[in-house]
C-alpha cells in the first residue's frame, strides 16, 4: 500500500471550491484508488466559517454545533468542552482555528453525503466505478497524547473488515474480531498529511489490495450507537445536564 500527500494551493476560508481544488491538482486515479480529504476543506467549501470576531462566546458557538457535550469546567485545566458530533468523540464539536485566516471553521454538514456526491463526481470524471473517497479529522484518543487521524464521512469502501468465523492460529473460533478499515485508512493519510503548514490537505492511497468497494451508503455498518457501545458507562456522562 502506498499513500501519497498531494500539494495544492492555499485553500481560502470562508469559501472555496472541493471541485476546481481537485480538477487542479489531483493525479488520475485508478481501479482501487481511495481518495482522502480533510474535513477543513470540506467545510471551506460548504462555507462553514465564522469570523472570530463576529462570535461573541466560543463556548456557546462549540455548546450549539456539538450534538452532546461536558461543560469545560469539569475538563481538567478546564482546556476545552468534550462533545459528541456526528457520533464521535472529539474536542470543541471539531471547531478548528488553525489555517483558518481569521476564522472559526465548522465541521462539514452531512459529511456522508459530500463523500458520496465527490466519489461520484471522481467515478465518472475517470471511468471506474471502484474508487473511494475518506473523509477525515484529527482527533485526541483518551489516554494517549497526541492527536490521530479519524474517518468522520466516507463512501465507495465497505469500513469494516470481518474476521468472525475465521479461526486464529491455534484454530479457536473468532467470535467478535472486526477489523475497522476505515480508520485505519484516515489515521494512516493524516500521518503523511500533516498538521500544520503542509498545504497537504488530500492524500491519496493505492494499492491496498484488501479493500472491498460499493455503492452503497454504509455508514451503520461502522457506527455504534451510544447506549450500545462498550464504553457506555463512560459515554453516558455526556447524557447528563452540565
Amino acid at each position: 500500500m502506498k499513500i501519497t500527500p498531494i500539494k495544492t494551493r492555499i485553500i481560502n476560508p470562508p469559501r472555496d471550491n472541493i471541485y476546481k481544488i481537485i480538477d487542479q491538482f489531483c493525479p488520475k486515479l485508478v481501479k482501487g484508488d481511495v481518495l482522502v480529504i480533510t474535513s477543513k476543506i470540506i467545510s471551506i467549501h460548504q462555507g462553514r466559517c465564522l469570523p472570530v470576531d463576529s462570535v461573541k462566546s466560543k463556548d456557546k458557538l462549540i455548546k450549539r454545533q456539538a450534538d452532546l457535550f461536558i461543560s469545560r469546567k469539569k475538563s481538567p485545566g478546564q482546556h476545552v468542552i468534550l462533545t459528541l458530533k456526528n457520533n464521535t468523540l472529539i474536542p470543541s464539536a471539531g471547531i478548528d482555528q488553525s489555517n483558518a485566516r481569521g476564522h472559526y471553521i465548522l465541521w462539514p454538514e452531512k459529511p456522508y453525503q459530500q463523500a458520496k456526491k465527490i466519489c461520484q463526481y471522481l467515478r465518472k470524471k475517470f471511468h471506474t466505478p471502484k474508487i473511494a473517497v475518506i473523509i477525515t479529522d484529527s482527533h485526541s484518543t483518551p489516554l494517549r497524547y497526541g492527536v490521530l487521524g479519524i474517518s468522520i464521512g466516507f463512501f465507495g469502501l465497505y469500513p469494516l473488515k470481518d474476521y468472525r468465523g475465521e479461526k486464529d492460529i491455534f484454530k479457536k473460533p473468532l467470535k467478535s474480531s472486526q477489523a475497522n478499515i476505515i480508520d485505519a485508512l484516515a489515521a494512516a493519510a493524516t500521518l503523511v498529511i500533516g498538521e500544520s503548514d503542509q498545504k497537504t490537505p488530500m492524500a491519496l492511497i493505492q494499492g491496498a489490495k484488501f479493500l472491498r468497494f460499493t455503492n452503497k451508503t454504509n455508514k451503520n455498518d461502522l457506527l455504534v450507537p451510544p447506549k450500545k457501545d462498550i464504553f457506555y458507562p463512560l459515554l453516558k456522562t455526556f447524557f447528563k445536564k452540565p
